[in-house]
């Protein structure tokens, strides 16, 4: 059942034509000692982050960067894993956007590691459209998510991986919603690409390839989050392409656990359990295969 149903005619403003788009995989990691366990947590995360939740955090994600939901499309998957993807449109603007580059808001509440068995509920309905038409900039204007629970054979290693993509044209920035996305999933690693295509128009007709400042993606990130990341960035300024890399540096082992904690495990199996979780992060993080020390 559609959430929102279309507006029948849009009001096209004159084309700011620039499409800018905000592309990131998040990863949460987790060691589950058994069978058991990991299929406990597939389906603790599967739960977490089905279609209804992840439909209110896009909703919101849509209210932070003054975005109109016209259209919602949601689906959970058997076994496990869910999307979500939602047109939009640009709401009527009275004043032009600001765009600093600078972090855009947190969540209502500081976001902490909650513990593995903790789920957060969210508001489902956002507001709904009430105009009959809207000035709007619409071509590829979506936000999208889709979710890869999965898990390592024998070595008990489980990750959860959350692609999201939020794509608008005209005045509108999606980076305004970076800061509520990452606090918004358990984002041990976080990779970022921010690109802006196409060109814009100046009343005397010359060509715009970029409508706002921006030197790095971090500059988008809240100071206190970004402190707590191991970050880098590989970006190709004169293509407008942009591209950070986060990782979380939180050594605390009982925040990577499930079913299990730290004091359960003896001393050389606690090591291992590090090795192996340190390991899939660095593989993840520099997105190549490494050789196994343990």
């Amino acid at each position: 059942m559609d959430l929102f149903r279309p507006l029948r005619k849009l009001k096209l403003e004159s084309f700011n034509n620039l499409t800018k788009t905000l592309s990131f995989n998040i990863y949460d990691i987790c060691y589950a000692p058994s069978e058991q366990a990991q299929k406990e947590y597939l389906a603790y995360i599967d739960e977490a982050y089905n279609a209804e939740r992840l439909t209110a955090i896009l909703s919101e994600v849509a209210s932070i960067i003054g975005a109109n939901v016209l259209n919602i499309a949601h689906q959970d998957y058997d076994p496990q894993g869910a999307s979500v993807t939602m047109l939009i449109s640009e709401l009527p603007i009275q004043e032009e956007p600001l765009n600093p580059e600078a972090p855009g808001p947190l969540p209502d509440a500081a976001h902490n590691r909650q513990s593995r068995s903790a789920q957060t509920s969210l508001p489902l309905e956002p507001d709904k459209p009430t105009k009959e038409s809207v000035v709007a900039h619409l071509d590829k204007s979506h936000i999208t998510v889709h979710t890869y629970p999965e898990s390592h054979p024998d070595n008990g290693i489980a990750t959860f991986r959350a692609d999201i993509d939020v794509s608008t044209c005209g005045k509108i920035s999606p980076l305004r919603a970076l800061n509520y996305l990452i606090h918004s999933f358990e984002s041990d690693i976080v990779i970022i690409d921010y690109r802006v295509r196409g060109f814009t128009r100046d009343v005397k007709g010359t060509k715009h390839y970029i409508d706002h400042k921006i030197n790095s993606i971090q500059n988008f990130v809240d100071k206190n989050t970004l402190t707590r990341y191991q970050a880098m960035d590989v970006n190709v300024y004169q293509e407008n392409i942009f591209h950070t890399k986060m990782m979380l540096k939180d050594s605390s082992l009982d925040n990577y656990l499930f079913g299990v904690r730290e004091s359960d495990l003896a001393p050389q199996e606690t090591k291992v359990v590090n090795q192996r979780l340190r390991h899939e992060m660095a593989e993840i993080f520099y997105g190549t295969n490494m050789v196994r020390m343990n």
